[in-house]
């Protein structure tokens, strides 16, 4: 099967880095929040999107995570890893809405962009579908290895920054990676499992 390529989200250029945001807020934390929210806006809205799926609940979770950062007493604390909270808050939001619509029953829309050419919406049918393949394969993992391959192979994180967001140690995000990209092949190469 041919590689589903992603498109990785970078933070704006010309952004000071995290621990630069942390001095200025020292004088100025308005300033400090604003530089946070632009350095991370779009990133974390793509790391929920690509759990949720939908683009409202993506932008209400964003939201939702820069109102506790900027309630979060420590947020600018030299020790802090603003980066791995905003994650792992992003995360948690957005799995607890997926355990709710489950819980509902509801199934998760997927977003269908319209093109205007006929030979880039032949690419995007092909696009979906293998999304859809490899979406289905991921809903077939545990919960674990959804996490940890969203935050690697989606939002593009280190080893160390995945410890931080899971709190776990690295070995553990190691292991745990190997393990969900097994078990991920395992049910792409089965493709009747996908059925069931």
């Amino acid at each position: 099967m041919a590689a589903l390529k992603l498109q990785l989200v970078q933070p704006p250029s010309g952004l000071p880095e995290d621990d630069e945001i942390k001095v200025i807020a020292l004088r100025d934390r308005r300033s400090a929040i604003g530089m946070i929210v632009q350095r991370y806006r779009k990133r974390l809205y793509h790391h929920a999107m690509y759990i949720l799926k939908d683009p409202e609940q993506a932008f209400d979770v964003v939201q939702e995570v820069f109102i506790k950062a900027i309630r979060e007493r420590r947020f600018f604390d030299v020790e802090f890893k603003m980066k791995a909270w905003l994650f792992r808050v992003t995360s948690n939001l957005c799995f607890n809405i997926v355990r709710d619509k489950r819980r509902r029953g509801a199934i998760l829309d997927t977003m269908i962009k319209k093109t205007s050419s006929a030979a880039d919406q032949v690419d995007r049918v092909f696009a979906t579908e293998q999304q859809q393949v490899i979406l289905a394969a991921l809903d077939k993992l545990s919960e674990n290895h959804r996490k940890i391959l969203a935050l690697r192979y989606y939002s593009d994180l280190s080893y160390a920054e995945i410890a931080d967001t899971l709190d776990v140690k690295l070995g553990t995000v190691m292991s745990r990676l190997s393990r969900a990209k097994n078990r991920l092949m395992e049910v792409l190469d089965h493709p009747g499992v996908l059925e069931a």
